[in-house]
């Protein structure tokens, strides 16, 4: 079996994703699960469901994959310091650990380990809690470039390359 180009390591729910099974791509997470809410949604009965479906479980921090396996990884890690045990916001995006530096800073140095030579990361951040300057201070790698999103401003894309051995 050929091992598609492409790794997403916390898929989270594949929001970002136009084909959610997308076969270019191994989607993996730490979590398996559905998670099911009541509030003021526009739905009819006031819920809405969040699908949390990796390819394989696995930790951002120590992938199973031998080095220099994919063409491309997008990197779009849990990004929030604070956040209550029902909160809707770390359910669907995930929520730091009290090691959070280390833990990205392990994800960083595995995210480029698995990337050939002159791959693409392309690294997601909203910096609602913890600035992107902060995070990039974590890695020695440097962005080519990179776009900020959302209605606040506050999401980082930054698109990084292998450099070879």
């Amino acid at each position: 079996m050929n091992t598609p180009a492409v790794l997403d390591p916390c898929c989270g729910s594949r929001m970002m994703w136009f084909n959610k099974a997308d076969s270019r791509a191994i989607f993996g997470d730490r979590r398996s699960e559905i998670i099911t809410v009541t509030d003021r949604t526009h739905r009819e009965d006031g819920t809405r469901t969040l699908v949390i479906e990796p390819d394989f479980l696995m930790d951002f921090r120590s992938l199973p994959f031998p080095n220099d396996t994919f063409w491309h990884v997008a990197f779009d890690p849990p990004h929030l310091e604070r956040a209550g045990p029902r909160s809707w916001l770390a359910a669907k995006y995930g929520k730091l650990s009290q090691d959070w530096r280390d833990d990205l800073r392990q994800g960083f140095a595995e995210c480029f380990r698995v990337l050939r030579p002159h791959g693409t990361l392309v690294f997601k951040w909203n910096e609602t809690q913890v600035k992107v300057r902060d995070v990039l201070a974590l890695t020695p790698e440097r962005p080519l470039y990179g776009q900020v999103s959302g209605r606040s401003g506050m999401t980082h894309w930054l698109v990084f390359m292998k450099e070879p051995s």
